[in-house]
């Protein structure tokens, strides 16, 4: 049996996983039975057992986890571990649901992880300028990447952006996020077909399981084809209040500490709203989401 080894877990099908190690190799490992629970990006230990088997041992602690819905159980569903950063795509086509972008930030916020807006496809944008939205988000502090995969315009702003560290796209279906996958890892058939041959007989769900990819300009992205539409977790009232970052700075000039921003005298945030200082979109996003919670 060889030493324990660092690894991060690529993908994983039932008890089977491929783990790379701190060279970059990639192995076929089995998860011991405890540990069945374990994600793409976890960081994990592993050794070879005395037939030469990979055999993962332990699951080291996770900086954060990212949780989905599942449309069809309501359950919750892990889709990746130890993100430093996490984009949510939009496009002109189809129409952005705000709120749906307002949630994410709110999960992202959750983490916590460093949040990227992406407008794709911006070569259908009516008039040339980005929707009004974006602006709002990019004086939140956001980074807002325009880009277009079909003449590669601003591609390159976001390569730079995930090189600095492990992330992973999100937003609704039909955003183009696969045709941003594909212009970020452009051997990326390759690569699918080498994991799955890698996997064996599991491995077939590599194009369906969220997987881990090294890319050429540095920084790891996770690819989750199987994730069309991703809906985040629910949230308290508290968690949401936290994950709208203009919100939480003003509630602390409240005059009581449980204000719940609607109709409380002394309230910073409703008098932010009134003068302008907060986004009206924005504020009702917010209430939105906290009604949903109760």
């Amino acid at each position: 049996m060889t030493d324990p080894q660092n690894g991060r877990v690529v993908t994983r099908f039932g008890s089977q996983m491929l783990v790379r190690d701190e060279a970059g190799e990639i192995h076929r490992c089995t998860a011991r039975r405890r540990l069945e629970h374990a994600v793409c990006n976890d960081h994990v230990h592993w050794h070879r057992d005395p037939q030469g088997h990979g055999v993962v041992t332990r699951i080291l602690p996770r900086h954060n986890l990212l949780e989905r819905m599942d449309p069809r159980s309501r359950k919750r569903k892990r889709v990746a571990a130890n993100l430093d950063q996490v984009a949510v795509v939009v496009a002109p086509e189809p129409e952005p649901n705000w709120s749906l972008v307002d949630r994410c930030l709110v999960a992202i916020e959750q983490l916590p992880a460093r949040g990227v807006i992406v407008l794709n496809k911006r070569d259908l944008l009516q008039d040339g300028l980005p929707p009004e939205p974006l602006r709002e988000y990019r004086d939140l502090g956001y980074a807002v990447l325009a880009m277009s995969t079909q003449d590669g315009t601003g591609l390159e702003a976001l390569r730079e952006t995930l090189s600095r560290g492990t992330g992973i796209l999100l937003g609704q279906s039909g955003v183009g996020k696969s045709s941003l996958v594909k212009a970020l890892l452009p051997d990326l058939e390759i690569r699918i077909g080498a994991l799955s041959a890698m996997g064996g007989e599991g491995g077939r769900h590599t194009t369906t399981n969220a997987t881990l990819y090294r890319l050429d300009t540095g920084g790891d992205l996770i690819d989750s084809p199987g994730v069309r539409d991703f809906t985040p977790p629910p949230a308290s009232p508290r968690e949401v209040l936290q994950g709208f970052v203009e919100l939480r700075e003003l509630a602390a000039g409240c005059r009581f500490h449980d204000c719940s921003h609607t109709v409380e005298p002394g309230c910073a945030v409703r008098a932010a709203l009134e003068s302008g200082r907060v986004s009206p979109r924005r504020f009702a996003s917010y209430r939105a989401l906290v009604e949903e919670t109760g």
